[in-house]
């Protein structure tokens, strides 16, 4: 249960004070039951429109706002709007319907400020509907209040044995134990989740025009919204970004992102250049796109020559693919936990000894371009300080 705020546990945090924005009466009702039972959570206000919101906002103050789109008077666009200029530290988490238009939307949230999404459910009021709110919203939220030490919540997976020709003691690398490598960079292949498509584009800003290898990607993330991040990256970024489409060369200087519900690979036959395949194959860490198949198979193609980074993500996705990466003697960056919404992917490749680095998003990018012209002859535009 959530306690009311003079009367938690002493030497407990105070809650969570959560504002849900939504015209759906129902939506309200649901949302604020469940959340209520999340215990470092509390309800502190609803709204049926953005207009309402905003005036709640200064009643209440809330810790977080959870925010649909599509609401009378004032929808949740309009409303960021108004709150990037008079509450712009205030975090807001967008509660969307997973359609056509709905991404699209999602994506002007997040360039509006937004931190994350959640896709609503087309039936919220049932089992799956509320386990969305458990575990995919409420871990967002306490992401979003630095309270991340509580959202490593995925069982660690199996890994493979020393008898699959895996020694464990070859991955305690930690962060200042980098080996040099004289493979150069050849790929660049970066996974993310919870809290991905911001730090996909504060990374994609400071890859330089210039960028001499191609970019393979997976975000989790439904069918059509991954088009629309790929459209925003796109813009944000020097190179050019794309969703994956089965065939496409890689080339030097270019990004493909996985599909939403599809596998995105790297492969080559006979000598034949690699390029992109999309496939149907089950889903892996529960994801379809994962992380994990698409760093296998970059392994395959490029052996030592992969750079691996692991961004903000719930799960475990990706541990398992940097395995193989390590293995081949190629190189892995991971996001650090103050600057991850969710600390679970980075954090568990980072816990095994993965890592050859873990470093605050906004060091990624620079990091990934010294890296990439130093294992390279090519001349790469390297940040002002390296």
């Amino acid at each position: 249960m959530s306690y009311p705020l003079d009367q938690h546990p002493a030497g407990a945090r105070e809650p969570i004070r959560l504002l849900l924005a939504d015209d759906s009466v129902v939506i309200r009702r649901i949302l604020s039951k469940t959340l209520e039972e999340e215990s470092d959570m509390t309800v502190v206000g609803v709204a049926a429109n953005g207009e309402i919101a905003m005036h709640k906002i200064d009643q209440v103050k809330p810790d977080v706002l959870i925010l649909d789109i599509h609401m009378p008077v004032m929808g949740g666009i309009e409303l960021l709007r108004v709150l990037r200029t008079t509450h712009p530290d205030l975090p807001v988490i967008v509660f969307s319907s997973q359609t056509n238009e709905g991404a699209e939307n999602v994506m002007e949230a997040l360039n509006l400020g937004a931190r994350e999404y959640v896709t609503k459910p087309s039936r919220i009021n049932g089992g799956s509907g509320i386990s969305v709110i458990h575990e995919q919203l409420a871990p967002i939220i306490r992401g979003l209040m630095g309270r991340k030490r509580q959202v490593l919540e995925a069982p660690k997976p199996a890994l493979p044995t020393a008898e699959a020709g895996h020694d464990s003691s070859q991955h305690q690398r930690g962060e200042n134990q980098r080996r040099d490598s004289a493979s150069p960079i050849d790929v660049l292949a970066i996974a993310s989740s919870t809290g991905g498509p911001n730090a996909l584009a504060r990374l994609m800003e400071d890859i330089p025009r210039n960028f001499p290898i191609p970019i393979v990607i997976t975000q989790h993330m439904p069918p059509d919204f991954t088009r629309h991040l790929a459209a925003r990256l796109d813009k944000l970024s020097g190179i050019s970004v794309a969703e994956g489409a089965e065939g496409a060369p890689l080339e030097p200087g270019r990004a493909w992102i996985a599909p939403g519900g599809h596998h995105m690979v790297v492969t080559t036959r006979g000598g034949t250049p690699p390029r992109i395949t999309i496939t149907e194959d089950p889903p892996e860490n529960s994801c379809r796109p994962a992380a994990d198949p698409m760093f296998r198979s970059v392994v395959e193609v490029f052996g030592a020559n992969v750079l691996a980074v692991v961004l903000t993500g719930m799960g475990s996705d990706g541990l398992i693919g940097c395995r193989h990466v390590v293995d081949a003697g190629g190189r892995v960056l991971t996001q650090d936990e103050g600057s991850s919404v969710v600390w679970g992917m980075p954090g568990y490749v980072t816990e095994a000894g993965l890592s050859d680095k873990v470093l605050p998003l906004e060091r990624i990018g620079p990091e990934v371009t010294r890296w990439v012209a130093s294992s390279r002859r090519d001349q790469v535009d390297t940040p002002a300080d390296a």
